[in-house]
């Protein structure tokens, strides 16, 4: 039996993503399993999990915001900013206080610019940061845009600042917290990090992984399985007759009927079968005045 939609699991400390599509795919025994957005193997939080067809929008899910509530601990740099690492410098931060946190916390709301840590997976030359951080080999990183929708401080208690973020994707969290002790003079790095949020997807309705192996145990894991338009719903909606259907099903276009009420502005649009199923998404091609399949899912 396929299994098609997406699982909202609690990802457990010490676990990597990817060991959590593992364990998906031996407890579910779908081939087609896959996470959208990465978390580093010491954090923990809300990691969305696509099965089957679903794995088609994963794309869709990276897109989206995410908020994450994060310890940093100021006075130590580390390598890889975060407690795993070796500790690369110490400062003194037993002078800061609130208000200089919060005035250096400013400089990091809105659109800035971020270096990836060389502990990541992003590619030089074809090669993971991290294997060459591993080796020992430092390369100058790219700079990228990201962007910081809301920025709070949550507490304060020297030498911890615990914080609450809202942002784009790409931003590593470990970098923010690394660039705020480089703001403060004394060094930072990320102590503890939870997702609480991926898009739709929240912290409070996420399953943990014994909760989920249980649930396939007894059979009762349609509980927790969400269905892949769920995270399409910002898109507008359009309902095909049996010739269209057909006709995307082979990837090919279609001419909507003017009555769809679809607008040709928002570009693309969810797709639905007379009885209701979900087909996929379709892309709108101006220069032709038609929809092509972009993501199909029968």
């Amino acid at each position: 039996m396929t299994l098609d939609g997406i699982l909202n699991i609690n990802k457990p400390p010490g676990t990597t993503s990817f060991g959590v599509v593992a364990m998906v795919k031996r407890l579910s025994g779908e081939r087609h399993v896959g996470h959208a957005g990465t978390l580093d193997p010491d954090a923990t939080g809300v990691l969305p999990v696509c099965l089957g067809r679903a794995t088609r929008i994963v794309e869709f899910l990276v897109d989206t915001t995410k908020v994450y509530r994060a310890a940093i601990e100021l006075g130590a740099a580390t390598d890889t900013y975060d407690a795993s690492g070796k500790i690369t410098r110490r400062g003194d931060a037993s002078k800061t206080d609130r208000a200089e946190v919060e005035s250096a916390l400013e400089s990091f709301r809105g659109s800035i610019q971020q270096t990836p840590p060389m502990y990541s997976a992003v590619k030089h030359q074809g090669k993971p940061l991290y294997t060459l951080a591993r080796a020992g080999i430092e390369v100058k990183r790219k700079s990228r845009t990201v962007k910081i929708h809301r920025l709070e401080l949550i507490a304060w208690e020297s030498p911890l600042v615990t914080i609450e973020v809202e942002c784009s994707k790409g931003t590593y969290i470990r970098s923010l917290a690394h660039d705020l002790g480089e703001a403060l003079g004394c060094g930072a790095h990320l102590k503890s990090l939870v997702r609480t949020r991926c898009g739709i997807f929240d912290i409070k309705d996420a399953v943990t992984m014994p909760k989920l192996e249980e649930a396939f145990l007894h059979g009762y894991w349609e509980h927790f399985i969400y269905p892949a338009d769920i995270v399409l719903q910002d898109y507008q909606a359009v309902v095909l007759d049996d010739v269209a259907e057909e006709a995307i099903k082979n990837g090919s276009a279609v001419a909507l009927e003017k009555d769809s009420k679809c607008d040709t502005r928002q570009k693309l649009c969810r797709a639905y079968a007379l009885d209701g199923r979900f087909l996929g998404i379709l892309r709108y091609i101006p220069e032709k005045g038609i929809w092509q399949p972009k993501k199909v899912l029968v």
